[in-house]
């Protein structure tokens, strides 16, 4: 039996200021953005330009085309998977925002990165080394259920590359496979269902082998 998942990290907000016009960077060490972008600020040290990182590029921010106040965004790697904004979530990534964070449904980011079918986005979230694949949130529903459920098999291939588990059952008691929408999903949880079974049964035998031979 497979150990479960460990116990995620609680989400936090990430504080951030915002810009309040669009700015052409005049020498390369400055930073381009645009009104409404959102910008990580990590050195204020200077009173006329601050150094921050916005679209995934770092550099010089004039102090004063950004918000007086920083403002705090909760789940902003949710907020990003959801939206399928993949610069929005390498920015959270390289700022290192918690990966594994829970929303109030209980959703994990990638969870959301499945929902909406965007694939780019579960890419990057499943190239994370401490990313949780088996999440449940609080109807029991992991990654590969919304994936299946969904519909997205290159999605749920994807997962499945990854060992993500087609065993949990959500709070209905359904499995991935039981959720899935359409045959390309249900023929590739089918097989990896299959494989996982035969090969529990193949470490079974093995382990009873080793007990006649002792």
């Amino acid at each position: 039996m497979s150990k479960p998942p460990p116990k995620p990290a609680k989400p936090g907000q990430v504080k951030v200021f915002r810009a309040e016009f669009t700015f052409d960077p005049r020498t390369p060490d400055e930073l381009y953005f645009e009104e409404g972008d959102i910008l990580y600020i990590s050195d204020t040290s200077d009173s006329n330009w601050w150094k921050g990182t916005c679209r995934g590029r770092t550099g010089l921010i004039p102090r004063n085309y950004v918000t007086e106040q920083a403002e705090s965004i909760d789940h902003p790697m949710h907020e990003a998977a959801k939206r399928g904004n993949l610069c929005w979530l390498r920015e959270c990534v390289e700022n290192r925002v918690g990966i594994n964070g829970l929303d109030k449904a209980g959703n994990t980011a990638l969870y959301w990165g499945c929902h909406g079918g965007h694939k780019d986005v579960v890419e990057l979230l499943l190239n994370q080394s401490s990313v949780e694949l088996n999440q449940q949130n609080k109807l029991g529903d992991t990654a590969l259920h919304a994936a299946a459920w969904k519909g997205y098999s290159d999605i749920v291939a994807m997962l499945l590359n990854k060992d993500a588990r087609t065993d949990i059952r959500n709070n209905e008691n359904k499995l991935a496979l039981e959720m899935a929408t359409n045959a390309q999903c249900a023929s590739l949880l089918k097989r990896k269902l299959a494989s996982t079974i035969t090969r529990s049964h193949s470490n079974a035998e093995e382990y009873l082998d080793e007990e006649d031979s002792d």
